[in-house]
């Protein structure tokens, strides 16, 4: 008979317990790696092929060290929804003006996004020569054509889809698919941000709505939640911010303080929580935003001059109460780059169900009418930022974006008056911090249709973004479902003819 057992007769390791010990032991060695690969318990964790950032989760918008010497500390994109016509705006082809009403030569049968397409079309605005540089710019946007000698042109851009969409997706997380993470949400996580006070990256919608794909265009994806854009404008702020008016300032102030008492306590208990501490970040940060928000998107402060800059004091008529929203945006957009916010993500165009052509840049039917109304919009205030960046000293240290999903057809679409998707060529522009000024790489074929020189794709435009903040896009890395991520997946080359 054996005797009971007691923790004095026992082995010191029965079977039983080895092999349950060691399955624990096994699980923990799996979770402080798969913790340690996204920079969770290390300072940096680093590889062959990859520099992966300390997340403190605790404080997650601490600032961390770029990989080597930054050109820029912020970045501000502003992504027109949409499809804007490069051939319409800064995309000069004297072929296009010359062969107007014929067939586009070797295309004659082409079916694109929406059908097939009818004869080639010059654009209904006269193009100029702007600035010391001579670039031809459009009679559609006036003011930004005054900066020509301010921006870098890249006039070779190629997408991958034709849908907008996949095309938002693709501009703005490097993937057509949903559920990746947004270039702000990579830039964050790899820098986090100089001021702990207000949200490390920020987008700002159109007055008029959001753009197609929504909150994915500054989602996380699979990066941590906290590296989500905050959206917000200066038409809508952030709502719920404000203290009740029942409540004391004297009474808030210390139920706050009570409550970080408590959830430092609660931290105490829990070490290495990072969940926890993740939380306890988050409603720390939206403590502060109650002090920050309203005081940052506050724009009674704005001298008379600097709204009159931008034509957000303008009204009397849709067109001019829109552009004044728009421009109001705009201000606030500044605003948060000069209180140290990394990453701004400014729109100028909205999708509304049922009013195509009405509120974006997607001009099927009536590109006159419609970009008759939209340009006017984006002119003045952009115009207006990009000055107000310039004089207050902050274009040296800020990377200026202007991007849209993809470019329009050179010919009109069969029975309309408007152009089709066309992902094969399109233009984007920067200014401002690392960036030559007055500057066009790359071309398109002699219509706009394809890009043909110096071809420059949306994963090289991220790898330029990327280092220009110091960043090596090839070993920023997360590792997600048994990959090591990237925002340009295994594309990219950083487009060195543009940097100054």
């Amino acid at each position: 008979m054996k005797p009971p057992f007691s923790s004095f007769n026992s082995p010191l390791l029965d079977r039983r317990r080895f092999l349950a010990d060691t399955g624990m032991g096994l699980g923990a060695i799996a979770l402080t790696h798969l913790l340690g690969r996204p920079g969770l318990l290390a300072a940096t964790v680093s590889g062959k092929d990859s520099i992966r950032p300390l997340i403190n989760p605790g404080s997650p918008y601490a600032p961390r060290n770029p990989h080597f010497t930054p050109r820029a500390k912020n970045v501000l994109v502003i992504f027109c929804s949409g499809a804007c016509s490069h051939l319409d705006t800064f995309d000069y082809k004297p072929e296009l003006i010359r062969r107007h009403g014929q067939p586009m030569p070797g295309q004659e049968k082409l079916i694109t996004f929406q059908g097939e397409q009818g004869a080639l079309t010059k654009s209904p605005w006269e193009f100029k020569p702007r600035g010391q540089s001579g670039k031809m710019i459009s009679e559609l946007v006036p003011h930004l054509g005054a900066l020509a000698d301010e921006m870098c042109f890249i006039h070779s851009m190629q997408g991958k889809t034709n849908t907008h969409a996949p095309g938002e997706n693709f501009m703005s997380t490097g993937n057509t698919l949903d559920g990746f993470p947004s270039v702000g949400a990579w830039v964050t996580y790899a820098l986090g941000s100089d001021d702990q006070s207000l949200p490390a990256y920020v987008a700002i919608p159109d007055p008029r709505g959001k753009p197609q794909n929504s909150v994915n265009n500054w989602a996380p994806g699979f990066l941590p939640a906290s590296f989500q854009g905050t959206e917000f404008n200066a038409t809508n702020p952030i709502r719920n911010l404000a203290r009740p008016g029942s409540i004391s300032a004297n009474s808030d102030k210390a139920t706050r303080g009570f409550l970080q008492r408590l959830n430092e306590q609660h931290a105490a208990r829990f070490p290495g929580d990072s969940e926890l501490a993740a939380r306890i970040a988050s409603y720390e940060l939206a403590a502060r935003m109650q002090l920050t928000i309203p005081e940052v998107a506050d724009l009674a402060s704005e001298p008379a001059h600097i709204l009159k800059l931008y034509g957000a004091d303008e009204g009397g008529s849709k067109i001019n109460e829109t552009r004044a929203a728009y421009a109001r945006n705009c201000i606030l957009a500044r605003r948060l780059i000069e209180k140290g916010v990394r990453f701004v993500q400014l729109f100028n165009g909205a999708y509304q169900t049922g009013g195509e052509g009405v509120s974006n840049w997607d001009g099927h039917k009536q590109l006159l009418k419609d970009y008759s109304l939209h340009g006017p919009v984006l002119d003045k205030p952009t115009a207006g930022l990009l000055i107000d960046l310039k004089q207050r000293g902050l274009l040296e240290n800020t990377l200026v974006v202007w991007c849209t999903e993809f470019g329009r057809m050179p010919t009109f679409q069969k029975g309309s008056q408007g152009r089709d998707h066309n992902p094969a060529g399109f233009t984007c522009w920067m200014a401002g911090a690392g960036v030559k000024k007055g500057f066009s790489h790359g071309s398109t074929d002699d219509f706009g249709y394809k890009s043909v020189e110096d071809v420059v794709t949306v994963h090289d435009l991220h790898a330029t973004i990327l280092h220009l903040l110091g960043l090596d896009h090839e070993r920023l890395t997360y590792y997600h479902n048994g990959l090591e991520r990237r925002l340009t997946d295994v594309h990219g080359e950083v487009v060195k003819g543009i940097l100054a």
